[in-house]
Formats: structure tokens, sequence, C-alpha cells
């Protein structure tokens, strides 16, 4: 039953039929087609893909492409840009001459003394400092920090003593023991794996290599603004001394677990002007 469906289907697809044209008076055909429903099916196809094809040819070879939306020339791409720089530049020079404009009306008011101002430049600044409102949460937070950082000398000195420094993290790992000078533990332990590289922390010259007994290879190292950074617990040294280093070059190796207790680790110090400080103030682990 499918078949026979399936074959009338296409027999009446294909089956002709036969379009005259006859004239009137006498009624002799002038013209005969004869014409099936897919020949018909078919013309509509072909002219559909014709008329299709000659739109996209009209519309990416002229003009009219450019009203497309979110198509645009690369010209008026360009010159849009432009705009938005434009406008941007406008905005902000009209911000500054209001800024100036105030300026002058408090002078001439009397509100600023002219002695006090040394260039309306700076007055402008100043200006744009005031108008910045601090909102709540960053007056509580100045609060609260400045009360906590008031005695606290370290934070106002260290960052002072590494200006325009940058240091390296010698090597990756955790730190299991942080600097504690009461206890005689002047540098930060950090567990990692064996042989794993230790990096120098900033440029400078060895100035100790060698083995001791309690902590292994040991390397010292002078910086620039009486820094020294010291390597303890290596499995072996890849430098002498007097031997200049860059930052972040290999200057030595981790030991291996000598025991269960003893993991394998970097004891780093850190010394500035002869004393030790916190390497973790300095550098992030």
């Amino acid at each position: 039953m499918k078949r026979k469906k399936r074959k009338a289907f296409w027999n009446n697809i294909k089956f002709k039929y036969k379009l005259t044209i006859l004239n009137e008076n006498t009624l002799e055909e002038v013209v005969g087609i004869h014409v099936s429903k897919l020949n018909g099916l078919s013309v509509l196809l072909s002219a559909c893909t014709v008329i299709f094809l000659i739109a996209a040819v009209i519309i990416v070879f002229t003009p009219l492409r450019n009203y497309l939306p979110g198509y645009m020339n690369t010209e008026i791409r360009a010159q849009v840009v432009a705009n938005a720089l434009r406008a941007d530049s406008l905005q902000d020079a009209l911000n500054r001459q209001n800024l100036y404009v105030m300026n002058i009306q408090d002078i001439l008011s009397g509100k600023v003394k002219t002695d006090t101002v040394q260039s309306i430049d700076s007055l402008t600044m100043l200006r744009t400092e005031e108008l910045m409102q601090r909102s709540g949460e960053e007056t509580e937070f100045r609060k609260k920090y400045e009360t906590q950082e008031r005695y606290n000398l370290t934070a106002v000195t260290d960052m002072h003593n590494a200006a325009g420094v940058i240091f390296f993290c010698p090597i990756t790992g955790v730190v299991t023991k942080q600097f504690a000078p009461l206890e005689k533990h002047l540098g930060i332990d950090l567990m990692t794996n064996p042989n794993e590289s230790v990096l120098a922390a900033l440029d400078g010259t060895v100035i100790f290599a060698a083995y001791t007994a309690e902590t292994g290879y040991v390397m010292q190292v002078q910086h620039s603004q009486n820094f020294i950074t010291v390597y303890k617990y290596c499995a072996a040294l890849m430098k002498n001394e007097g031997d200049r280093v860059k930052a972040g070059e290999v200057i030595a190796l981790v030991g291996k677990e000598n025991s269960e207790k003893e993991k394998p680790h970097l004891h780093f110090e850190l010394w500035h002007s002869g004393n030790p400080v916190n390497p973790e103030k300095y550098i992030v682990f």
C-alpha cells in the first residue's frame, strides 16, 4: 500500500497539464505548453534563487549595505571612534573650564587667598580632590586603619626602605614557620619538593657560600639599599663567593628530607642595615 501511495504521489507530481492559449474569434490554438507540478515548483525555486542572488549582489556592492543593522563601513567606524574621543576630550576640557571659573570666583570673593595659591592648576587639583566625597565605608576604614597603625613603626619604615625594590619569591612552597625574632627564628621556613630550584630574590653579589654542620649549604647575597638575603638548608650551591646574580636566577637547590620530622624546606632570611626583618612584608609567598 505504501509503495502504491508513493507511486501515485509521484505520478501526480509528474503528470503534465496542457496550458493552451486560443484565439477568441477563430478558436485557433496560438500557444500550447505542457507543464507538470514538478516543473512549476522547479521554476518557482529557480526564480527565488535568482532574486536572492541579485538582492545579495546589490546589497554587497552598493552603499545599501550601510543601512543593514549591525553593519558599519570602515570609514564610518573610524569616524564614530574619532567623534567619541573628541567628545571625551571636550567633556574633560569643559570640566576643567568649570573648575577654573569656580576658582576665579573663589579668589575674587575672598574665599581663597591669593598668597596661598601657587598656580591655578594646583588649585584645580585641590578642588578636584575636594569634590570627590568619601563614602561612609571609606571613612570608617580610614579611621580603623589609622588607629591600628598609629604606633606601628615598622609599617612606617618598611615601605620606605624598599622603595623601588621588586623582590622575587625565592621558592614555590608553603610557609611552615613564620618570622619570630623573640624565639631566635630570624626568617621563615618554606616547605617544598626535594631538589627544588632556589631563586635569587634581588640582583646582588654572593658574599658567603659554604657548608655548615647545622644548616647544610648556606648562601648569603648582598643587594642594593643595604639588603642581605640568606638561604639555608640547601642541597647544592650553584654560585660561588664573589659571583654576580640576577633576580630570579637559580642559585641553589633544596635538600632532601633527612628524617620524618625534617621535611625538605628552605630557611629564608632577609636583613636590612644589619637587622633581621620579616620577609612576608616584602615578598608574597
